[in-house]
């Protein structure tokens, strides 16, 4: 375990530079008087690493020094294999690529390594999309991505879906987001989130920005998707449901990513006469619970609250007059 840790330090510090030993206890999930100790064992093996004190302080590699630990145990090599999304990747732009660069792990790969690398690409298949709904068209993703890996600014007409609904807008593109099939990219001024398949024509330009300092990616997207929850969480809508609707919204709560047939949906454990449940569901509004409850017709009865139940009586009485 130790001699992993090791390995994990000196390859952190090849791969970052400098960091200190608080950064490489965090990622590490050690303390910090571990990481003391482990760079002393690198120092008293030759590894030429040194430390500075002070506020930008930290330990790094001497200039140009390279380890050359290349060996995989199976679960990484599998766990490699994995990480290869090729529908993203083709998506990108990097599909060859992608393909190049596992051909030439697997020829580096022991034999037995190697077979066992190809197994998962043979029994582990990821299909991003959601169900009920088609594949985003996205031909302008690679300029993109391409915007984003050189740190260019850009100049894009972007469609929202308020008036105007075209806009033109110079971005600093951060960094891109795969989210249930959909691609997102975070960008400056702000930052905020832009849909990439809305963009519907882009420049690169010449000018060149850098990401701030202490912005991270994955942090800045999971406090996106907190503010958009409790955005979309508005209230709760208590139901009753038959066996068939109930049967149904379970399945939309694993299956769908809208907030009205989320995970937060709860069915109560008593069944009542004819098998009936009851369900505390979080609805955005009543005007979308109304649309989503009257698709499960005579299976459902809202019980609270009362202007979604008396907006659903009203469009019930609408529809029945049609027929009349």
């Amino acid at each position: 375990m130790r001699a992993s840790r090791l390995v994990s330090i000196l390859l952190l510090l090849q791969s970052r530079g400098r960091m200190t030993a608080a950064q490489l206890a965090a990622e590490l999930e050690v303390s910090v008087r571990t990481v003391y100790r482990d760079v002393e064992s690198l120092h008293e093996a030759g590894i030429p690493l040194y430390g500075d004190a002070g506020h930008r302080g930290g330990y790094q590699l001497l200039d140009g020094y390279r380890t050359r630990l290349t060996g995989l145990n199976a679960a990484e090599a599998q766990a490699l294999f994995l990480s290869g999304l090729p529908g993203p990747a083709a998506e990108l732009g990097l599909g060859p690529m992608l393909a190049a660069a596992q051909l030439k792990l697997l020829a580096a790969l022991p034999p037995g390594l190697g077979e066992q690398a190809g197994r998962v690409q043979a029994r582990f298949h990821l299909d991003a999309p959601g169900w009920y709904s088609a594949p985003d068209e996205v031909p302008l993703l690679p300029a993109v991505a391409g915007a984003v890996w050189h740190g260019r600014a850009m100049q894009v007409r972007y469609r929202r879906w308020k008036e105007p609904t075209d806009v033109d807008r110079r971005l600093e593109p951060y960094g891109l987001v795969l989210k249930a099939g959909r691609w997102y990219l975070v960008a400056a001024p702000g930052p905020r989130t832009y849909r990439v398949d809305q963009i519907l024509d882009l420049r690169v330009l010449e000018e060149e920005f850098g990401v701030p300092d202490g912005f991270e990616l994955a942090r800045y997207w999971q406090g996106y998707l907190a503010d958009f929850r409790a955005h979309l969480h508005r209230a709760d809508a208590v139901v009753r449901l038959a066996p068939a609707a109930a049967a149904r919204l379970s399945d939309a709560a694993r299956l769908s990513d809208e907030a009205l047939l989320s995970d937060e949906a709860r069915l109560s454990d008593a069944a009542e006469a004819g098998g009936w449940v009851r369900a505390v569901v979080p609805i955005e509004s009543v005007d979308q619970a109304c649309r989503e409850f009257l698709a499960l017709g005579a299976d459902i009865e809202v019980l609270e609250p009362p202007a979604l139940r008396a907006r659903l009586a009203a469009a019930a009485r609408a529809t029945a007059a049609l027929y009349e």
